[in-house]
């Protein structure tokens, strides 16, 4: 996460951060995102160390749609069943243009927390874009051991996505469209 925000946002002055699975069980993204002009958001299921939002048993996100700058999660999304309906919620919740920063792993033990359903590859990175309507920024996996000995079974997935600005998301235009018909007719 630290060479995603150097490479992706040094030079950003103001940004509204949030970070899904957020709840500090060993660390936390937080003071990567402490500069002036920066707001951090941390988002998780349950009320707890560096939590600020908890999410609703629906998976819906209680932030306001295109709210977000940047949406970052790091090694939480296995911990979620459904993890596509989340995804969903955070596009939701990105700005256009914005841009969401997902480290998932690719390989590793079993570690509940309280449930371990998921490993993602770059292909994953595609289906997640396709799914959200976003660009691919970056997509990697780490096939090399960490520099900890004792985490060489562990292997990352990291991708970088661009929520596509309005004019170039058609998707995005019909649908505000669609409910501004709805709003004026009461529907």
């Amino acid at each position: 996460m630290t060479e995603l925000v150097a490479t992706y946002l040094a030079d950003r002055e103001e940004l509204v951060v949030a970070d899904l699975g957020s709840y500090d069980v060993n660390g936390s993204y937080r003071p990567l995102f402490s500069r002036p002009g920066w707001r951090y958001l941390g988002v998780d299921i349950a009320r707890g160390p560096n939590v600020d939002v908890v999410t609703r048993r629906s998976g819906r996100i209680p932030l306001k749609t295109q709210s977000i700058d940047v949406f970052v999660s790091g090694q939480a999304l296995e911990h979620v069943e459904r993890f596509w309906t989340v995804w969903q919620e955070m596009v939701r919740c990105v700005r256009p243009g914005g841009l969401l920063f997902l480290i998932v792993p690719s390989r590793g033990p079993e570690h509940r927390y309280p449930v371990d359903c998921w490993r993602f590859y770059t292909d994953a990175c595609t289906a997640l874009a396709k799914l959200g309507d976003l660009e691919v920024v970056r997509a990697t996996t780490d096939w090399e051991p960490h520099h900890d000995p004792d985490s060489g079974v562990w292997g990352d997935t990291v991708g970088v996505f661009r929520r596509r600005p309005d004019r170039r998301n058609p998707r995005a235009v019909a649908r505000r469209a669609a409910w501004r018909v709805l709003a004026r007719t009461g529907g």
